[in-house]
């Protein structure tokens, strides 16, 4: 089973590091789709950088942390896994935003694509169709099935994982359904964003987005 969402961990108190390993140990022993690496950074200390099925995998993973294990956790964005080809022609596949190349080391950039499916009350269409074109979703498919549209659209995994789900609940009321499976990857604009503290970058908070956004 292999991991597409992505996400950092570190334990709120830095005494609880070796507790917080020792838990992820046990989780991954009957989870074999929890993968796990240590990870350390400059502003948040040491962690472990996580892989997980998707981000309801994540938040139950975090919930039995912190209820099971007694930790309390801070967690990083979501974010994939993207291939890169450097300018050597390496394939690279890089799902840490802080280990982005430089660009003028960069060919081309591919980000997984996702195959989404909504079941979605008629009378949302119009909300759910504005929130996929902002996600930079491509319409393949709209039909009905009693008062029910049936959505079918292509978009980008990071877009999906990142918020989209909460967003649709919020522009149907919580009406809508969804689904969605890896199609592969595709090229694209994408560029790293860091964030600066004091005028410092702080890696674990770095992103991948569009150039357009």
């Amino acid at each position: 089973v292999k991991p597409q969402v992505f996400a950092a961990l570190y334990p709120l108190d830095s005494a609880e590091f070796e507790l917080f390993r020792e838990s992820l140990e046990r989780l991954s022993l009957n989870d074999a789709a929890l993968s796990y690496q240590p990870e350390q950074s400059s502003a948040l200390g040491s962690g472990f950088r996580c892989g997980f099925l998707g981000t309801l995998h994540m938040e139950i993973v975090i919930e039995r942390l912190e209820v099971e294990h007694g930790i309390e956790l801070l967690a990083t964005a979501p974010t994939v896994a993207y291939q890169i080809i450097d300018s050597s022609n390496n394939l690279l596949e890089i799902e840490n935003p802080s280990k982005y190349p430089e660009p003028n080391h960069i060919n081309e950039v591919k980000e997984p694509i996702a195959k989404a499916t909504m079941l979605v009350p008629e009378k949302f269409i119009g909300n759910v169709i504005s929130l996929c074109e902002e996600k930079r979703g491509i319409q393949k498919n709209l039909s009905y099935s009693g008062s029910r549209a049936v959505l079918k659209y292509e978009m980008p995994l990071n877009e999906v994982v990142f918020d989209f789900y909460d967003k649709l609940k919020s522009v149907t009321k919580g009406y809508a359904s969804f689904d969605y499976q890896i199609e592969g990857y595709q090229e694209d604009n994408l560029v790293k964003m860091q964030i600066l503290v004091n005028d410092e970058p702080v890696d674990a908070l770095s992103m991948m987005v569009h150039r357009s956004k």
